[in-house]
């Protein structure tokens, strides 16, 4: 009976390890549509607000990204679309298009959330949800 239990129990344990990988391994390469900004006016009072919006941002498996928007804020507009790299080890964007900074956005990816964060004194981010 000992045995049955633990063969079960172990037999679980691998395969919720496996689910969570699972999720938290999406690749990034693909389509992202922007959902949501953060302004905080500066007190840490800031959240994330719903956006109507169809700017998008593609990740391609050779590293360059495009983007029907512009890349280097936080705007919902397609007015002007851009293009760049990333860095999937350093979790970075970066775009000639940017004239404030040349070292590039970090972005935090989990499961189909992309958020990236832009330069500002207090937090602002865009985040996109996977298509």
């Amino acid at each position: 009976m000992k045995k049955i239990f633990f063969t079960l129990l172990v037999f679980g344990m691998l395969s919720a390890c496996n689910k969570d990988d699972n999720k938290s391994n999406t690749s990034i390469v693909g389509n992202w549509k922007l959902i949501e900004v953060l302004e905080d006016p500066g007190d840490g009072s800031g959240t994330f607000m719903s956006v109507d919006s169809e700017k998008t941002i593609t990740f391609n498996s050779d590293g360059t990204l495009t983007s029907n928007g512009d890349l280097c804020d936080m705007t919902t507009s397609t007015l002007n679309p851009t293009s760049g790299t990333y860095d999937a080890t350093n979790a970075t964007i970066t775009s000639d298009a940017c004239v404030q900074t040349t070292l590039g956005y970090n972005y935090v990816q989990n499961g189909t959330v992309l958020i990236i964060n832009y330069p500002c004194f207090e937090p602002c981010q865009a985040k996109y949800q996977k298509q």
